[in-house]
């Protein structure tokens, strides 16, 4: 800590330059913290003490394929299986078809499946009561100003209703709203419609439905029960899939892409050119200083003494871009959350990637400045003072 200052002073001898390096190093682990909440809120969906207990039930083929309305009482009468409900997808978007919603039409039981999800009950009678009804999550009622009683058009880019139109006209009858107002849901960004609603306003459904909700008494006898669940359509020509809840969602992000591979690829290149970047900085810096350095060493520091303040100096610069990028991603982390309507709950940046993101750093740094301080540490003093 002695040599602070000569870092510190070093560090900021061409300001113009290291304040372009630090944003480039802040980009990236704005970027880093901010993918890496995204992977997190991906690899977390379906984590629940009440999801531990739910059951999906989807075709096997694809998660687009519908089954047959039949299964219901068969996966009823499963041992284990306290209660079953379903759901369809329908595709929603709001004003523009960019506006996407995740909305399904859903069995009357379907809310009663999820525990940590809060209907005021005259909201849940009116629903009930009203064919057209839909309760729609609290985020994102918020986004788009909805109160109950609105009566709002809803597109879909899959069902047209039987007149031909993809618009369907809904009433919000109710609002549903997390328990734990720390842990967002999933249903909070969605909108919930009738199933026979959709049923009979399409002309292609026909009675089939897009997946099965169960759920079991006994989560230690899950892998039972969905071999049971299984073997119930086994050989026929819609067999099924049956997984735990974190495992269908994660199937079905899967489907669409691979979150993991994605944020990987990104992030590989993303420091990758960082390497370049950091590392051109520090070549020059120390390059500059040839003669510095051989006074340095004509005033009695050691070699070793130099390599360390230079390879200080080059993990210095990527802890404080990097720790101010990751401090901006943990202030913005929040605000995605909001404007996604609660597609992507997004967790604070914690101390798993508050770890991973110092550890980057020094190695980062570490690797950028060794072959810099490598030279530094070798050089002749004769030749450093006359600038070789």
């Amino acid at each position: 800590m002695k040599y602070l200052h000569l870092i510190w002073a070093a560090l900021f001898r061409r300001k113009t330059r290291t304040v372009l390096t630090l944003v480039s190093i802040v980009a990236a682990f704005l970027l880093f913290g901010m993918l890496d909440g995204v992977r997190t809120s991906f690899a977390n969906a379906g984590k629940s003490a009440a999801g531990a207990e739910r059951l999906q039930t989807g075709s096997k083929l694809s998660f687009i394929q519908p089954l047959p309305s039949a299964l219901e009482a068969k996966i009823a009468n499963v041992p284990g299986v306290k209660d079953v409900a379903y759901a369809n997808w329908f595709g929603g978007a709001y004003q523009d078809s960019h506006n996407q919603i995740f909305t399904f039409a859903v069995s009357p039981n379907y809310v009663d499946m999820y525990p940590e999800i809060v209907v005021a009950p005259e909201q849940r009678k009116a629903f009930e009561a009203t064919r057209t009804g839909v309760l729609v999550g609290d985020v994102l009622a918020k986004k788009y100003h909805w109160k109950v009683g609105d009566k709002i058009p809803l597109m879909s880019n899959i069902f047209p209703n039987r007149d031909g139109s993809k618009t369907w006209t809904v009433d919000i009858a109710g609002i549903m709203y997390a328990k734990d107002p720390d842990h967002g849901e999933f249903l909070q960004g969605g909108i919930l419609m009738h199933w026979k609603y959709f049923d009979e306003s399409n002309p292609y459904n026909q009675g089939q439905v897009g997946w099965y909700v169960s759920r079991v008494a006994d989560p230690a006898q899950a892998d039972r029960v969905v071999q049971a669940i299984d073997a119930l359509s086994a050989n026929s020509d819609h067999e099924t899939k049956t997984q735990t809840e974190q495992a269908a969602m994660a199937s079905w992000i899967k489907q669409m892409a691979n979150i993991g591979l994605i944020v990987f690829s990104i992030m590989g290149a993303v420091f990758f050119t960082l390497l370049f970047l950091t590392g051109n900085t520090m070549a020059q810096a120390v390059r500059e200083r040839t003669s510095e350095l051989g006074v340095m060493k004509t005033i009695g520091f050691s070699s070793t003494s130099v390599l360390m303040i230079v390879l200080a100096e080059s993990v210095l610069l990527v802890l404080i871009g990097g720790v101010l990028g990751l401090g901006l991603a943990a202030v913005l982390g929040p605000v995605v959350s909001a404007g996604s309507g609660g597609v992507i709950n997004m967790p604070p940046v914690h101390a798993g990637s508050w770890l991973l993101g110092v550890g980057l750093m020094v190695a980062i740094g570490l690797l950028v400045g060794v072959l810099p301080a490598w030279r530094a540490m070798r050089l002749n003093i004769v030749d450093a003072l006359a600038g070789r």
